[in-house]
C-alpha cells in the first residue's frame, strides 16, 4: 500500500484519485492506496514535523511505501524536496519514501492539460493552454481566469473532480514536476514488487 502524506484539504480527496489513475495506467492493480495523512505545509517543511508524519505513516497497517506530496509555493523543489526526502528516509526504517513538490501549486498540473478540461467543472470551452503552466505564481487564480461566468474554483470539490478528468499525458509532456510525480510513483510501485511493462507509457513522451 502507498501511504500518502499531503498538505491540503483538497489533496486528501484528490491524491488517492491521482494515485489510482496512475496505478491503473501502469496495470499495477494489486497496489493499494491508503487514506492520506494531512499535515500543514509549515509542519512538512520542518524536519521534526516531517519525521513525525512519516513515522505515523509507516505505522499504518499494510504500509509498504510513502509518498509526501505538497506545493512548492516559492521554494525551489530541486533544493527542498531532496532535503525532505533525506529526513523521511532517516525515520522510515527501510520503508521506501518519495517527496514530490508540485511546482508552485498542484493546480499547475491542470493548467498543463487544460484542453482536456474544457467545458468541465465550469472551465471555458475556449480555455487556452499556458506556454509554461508552472510559471503562474497563483495556479488556482490562473485556473479561475479560465472559468466562465461567476464560477469559482472550490478546492475541496474541484480538485478531486479535475484530478479524475485531466489528461495525464499532456501534463507529463508540459510539466516538469508532474514528470517527477510519475517517476516517483514508478519507483514506489517497483519497491512494492509491482511491475509495469513500460513506465511511463511510451505515448506520453510523444512530442516531448
Amino acid at each position: 500500500m502507498i501511504q500518502p502524506i499531503v498538505e491540503g484539504h483538497g489533496e486528501v480527496e484528490a491524491v488517492p484519485v491521482l494515485l489510482r489513475r496512475l496505478r491503473d495506467e501502469a496495470g499495477a492493480f494489486d497496489v493499494k492506496v491508503g487514506g492520506p495523512i494531512r499535515r500543514s505545509r509549515a509542519q512538512l517543511v520542518r524536519e521534526v514535523g516531517l519525521r513525525q508524519a512519516v513515522d505515523l505513516a509507516r505505522r499504518q497497517r499494510d504500509c509498504r511505501s510513502i509518498l509526501i506530496l505538497l506545493d512548492g509555493d516559492e521554494d525551489c523543489p530541486a533544493e527542498l524536496a531532496p532535503r525532505m526526502e533525506q529526513w523521511a528516509v532517516a525515520v522510515a526504517r527501510g520503508t521506501p519514501c518519495a517527496v514530490v513538490m508540485a511546482h508552485r501549486e498542484y493546480e499547475a498540473w491542470f493548467l498543463a492539460a487544460i484542453e482536456s478540461l474544457r467545458g468541465r467543472r465550469g472551465i471555458s470551452a475556449g480555455a487556452q493552454p499556458f506556454i509554461d503552466p508552472e510559471v503562474p505564481r497563483g495556479a488556482k487564480e490562473a485556473l479561475e481566469t479560465l472559468m466562465h461566468g461567476d464560477t469559482g474554483y472550490h478546492e475541496t470539490a474541484d480538485q478531486p473532480a479535475l484530478t479524475a478528468l485531466f489528461d495525464m499525458s499532456a501534463a507529463y509532456r508540459r510539466s516538469r514536476s508532474f514528470r517527477r510525480m510519475v517517476s516517483a510513483f514508478g519507483s514506489l510501485i517497483r519497491a512494492e514488487g509491482a511491475t509495469a511493462p513500460v513506465w511511463p507509457p511510451a505515448s506520453w513522451a510523444e512530442r516531448f
